[in-house]
């Protein structure tokens, strides 16, 4: 197991974990884990294991990368982030992977799912959020009001710059989604208020000026300007392949 590779899972595991969205009882552990008051150890393994929404994608990406560890940095940072390894998945697997998994909750309607293979769709969690979860269908179907584009933009892993930091929380200005009535997509800069932890908290010591990733109302690492990119990249490619389908699977 890499310790690296582990450590950024749990932290941007750990947002969704404490929402009670993803992830067996563990949200504390997996703080302790990313913010480094924790060593990584065969425990931060297993908890790992038992995400079963994104544990599955990291196998399969595991199954194009040159080392055998589902953990791998590289391999973590493809599906939080993107990274050159999303494109050394060949499309027959990463179909019959997400029909593997989603045809028992989907039936007929798994076309909607993995026709984004055909159109760009890459195994990163992006498309997990926007292709696979029900809630661009219900943004569709004019259901649940407000929510299902709070919590899109919420799950999804988005990007921002620090604007000041004061204690156990920054200001970040960063995109958020829009919802035009036919077709999701990213917004002017807001700012917003995150929670980073103190004594470091998941992304260390961070400054005014420096880009970081979020998740859900979470800072969960500073970003590398390539990382940035790639999340961006990602991001905007898979709005489109979403956009470009008919519609989401009702979970």
């Amino acid at each position: 197991m890499s310790a690296s590779g582990a450590v950024m899972f749990a932290r941007f595991a750990f947002p969704p974990n404490l929402a009670g969205y993803c992830g067996p009882a563990g949200a504390e552990e997996l703080f302790a884990y990313g913010a480094g008051r924790q060593p990584p150890d065969p425990g931060l393994e297993l908890l790992a294991r038992a995400f079963d929404g994104a544990w599955p994608y990291l196998e399969l990406l595991n199954d194009a990368a040159p080392v055998d560890d589902p953990l791998d940095e590289h391999v973590v940072e493809a599906y939080w982030i993107g990274n050159a390894l999303l494109t050394d998945v060949g499309a027959g697997r990463w179909g019959n992977h997400l029909d593997d998994r989603f045809r028992p909750r989907s039936g007929r309607a798994i076309h909607r799912i993995t026709a984004g293979v055909a159109v760009g769709a890459v195994p990163n969690h992006a498309y997990h959020v926007f292709g696979v979860y029900p809630w661009v269908g219900l943004l569709r179907d004019g259901i649940g009001g407000a929510e299902p584009l709070r919590v899109l933009d919420r799950c999804r892993i988005r990007w921002g710059a620090v604007v000041d930091v004061a204690g156990e929380r920054a200001t970040v200005r960063s995109r958020p989604l829009r919802w035009t009535g036919t077709a999701l997509s990213l917004g002017n800069p807001i700012v917003e208020t995150a929670e980073w932890g103190a004594n470091g908290g998941l992304a260390g010591l961070i400054a005014p000026g420096d880009t970081v990733a979020l998740h859900w109302d979470w800072i969960c690492q500073q970003l590398s300007t390539d990382q940035a990119g790639w999340l961006e990249r990602v991001t905007s490619s898979q709005l489109e392949v979403v956009n470009r389908n008919a519609g989401q699977i009702l979970g």
